[in-house]
């Protein structure tokens, strides 16, 4: 009998250590004892598993995967990536290898979900050759690179009142209906990037496709999306935005310009909030458990330039303000955390004037490095007049303005609607080159 080719016997080998890997010898496994609307508990893995890692419970069209996030002597707490609970008493739960993503540059253009799946039925992703972990460390503090140059976003009152710098965190701040995702899809479209991560976290099923096809277009070939809808669980709402850090690590490290936009780290809160208090963390403040304070900085600090030598991630995350109230903690905590902060205010919406940006309650920290000397006195003066003109609004309306008795007030009423009006832009106005330059021109005009 003729011995077999070598690169059968190899072929073989590899056959076989891939399903070694797959279908370990030996498991390490519990019995569900408790099963409420929201987790479930599995006896007899306490001595085995930690914090974060998962259970998979075996059903006749695949496995149910739930995230530990209590452990006791009685047992572990498993909370589904599911959205129903799908347990039942003296089933069998195993656990399951850290979870993993394994990007690759092939992901451009492709619609994945918080388990890194595909969702766009364009067939099954290409794996690379590095795994990235979706909790990841931000890089050490003394060996991360300085921000870069000057992004521009093409939006004027952002680029005016607010610039970014490449590497730069900023929070879009807004209440519901103010135009907070359509300033979004025109910051995605922002041209001095190399890749695009965008998070679609607790979102509408229907803006998934129209984000996709209608705001990035032809841009789609350099854009990954990770989508979790809003009738999602609270695990895959809380995994999106990790997922979404660990692409946009993974395009940094190979030395590109990353843009990664999350809508809403709000919503990622309240499903950390629901993670935490089936956990059993006690509510502290209006209703969040302390852990979710602690999950914020650790997901936003990952963003941001990268150790020396390789890219950076510029990130914009919306927030969305539950009642209008800027004061909420969650708010007050990414305010906090992050480089700079853009507020959309409803008054202004309702003037109908878009982007409803409030230029007085917007900073970017970071502007002082892109502004020159005479573009910042120009600002401050802009900001001047603005608030003249608006504290005066309520006296101007009843008739109380007489022209010539205010110098200040003369040029504001003069100068700001002209301003407003060279602010307006919307998804299908040109792009802003120079805003600087164009505010000029319509003053001038």
């Amino acid at each position: 009998m003729m011995p077999a080719p070598r690169h059968r016997l190899d072929a073989l080998a590899r056959a076989v250590g891939d399903l070694a890997a797959q279908t370990p010898l030996v498991r390490e496994g519990g019995v569900v004892t408790h099963v409420s609307p929201g987790h479930y508990r599995v006896g007899g893995l306490s001595a085995f598993v930690k914090l974060g890692e998962r259970v998979a419970i075996p059903a006749a069209d695949g496995d149910r995967i739930g995230e530990v996030v209590r452990i006791d002597a009685a047992g572990a707490t498993v909370k589904p990536f599911e959205g129903a609970i799908d347990a039942r008493l003296g089933a069998r739960a195993w656990r399951l290898e850290p979870f993993a993503l394994d990007p690759d540059p092939s992901w451009k253009g492709r619609v994945i979900d918080a388990l890194g799946r595909p969702i766009d039925g364009r067939g099954p992703l290409a794996a690379g050759p590095e795994p990235a972990l979706p909790f990841r460390e931000p890089p050490p503090a003394m060996r991360r690179a300085r921000t870069g140059k000057h992004f521009r976003t093409g939006v004027r009152a952002i680029d005016l009142f607010a610039p970014l710098c490449a590497g730069q965190r900023i929070g879009i701040f807004a209440g519901s209906g103010v135009g907070k995702s359509t300033l979004l899809a025109m910051l995605a479209n922002a041209r001095d990037v190399d890749t695009v991560v965008i998070a679609l976290v607790g979102e509408r099923g229907r803006e998934v496709r129209e984000f996709l096809e209608e705001t990035l277009g032809e841009r789609r070939a350099k854009a990954v999306m990770v989508v979790s809808t809003g009738d999602e669980s609270p695990m895959m709402r809380r995994l999106a935005p990790n997922t979404a850090m660990a692409v946009a690590e993974y395009f940094r490290d190979r030395g590109e310009h990353v843009l990664l936009i999350v809508d809403s780290v709000t919503r990622y809160a309240h499903a950390a909030r629901d993670v935490a208090l089936a956990a059993g963390e006690p509510a502290v403040s209006r209703g969040y458990p302390p852990s979710v304070f602690s999950d914020l900085p650790r997901l936003l600090e990952r963003a941001g330039p990268g150790t020396e030598g390789t890219g950076t991630i510029t990130g914009i995350f919306s927030v969305l303000v539950d009642g209008d109230d800027h004061n909420d903690p969650v708010a007050d905590n990414i305010r906090g955390t992050l480089d700079g902060h853009i507020v959309l205010e409803r008054t202004i919406a309702d003037r109908g004037r878009y982007p409803a940006m409030n230029p007085l309650a917007s900073v970017s920290r970071l502007a002082r490095g892109v502004w020159t000397a005479e573009e910042r006195e120009l600002v401050r003066r802009f900001c001047a007049l603005i608030a003249r003109f608006e504290e005066t609004r309520d006296l101007r309306l009843m008739g109380g303005y007489q022209p010539g008795a205010d110098p200040d007030l003369d040029q504001a009423v003069a100068i700001v609607p002209k301003l407003y009006d060279a602010l307006r832009q919307d998804p299908s106005s040109p792009r802003s080159e120079d805003p600087f330059r164009e505010v000029a021109g319509a003053l001038k005009g």
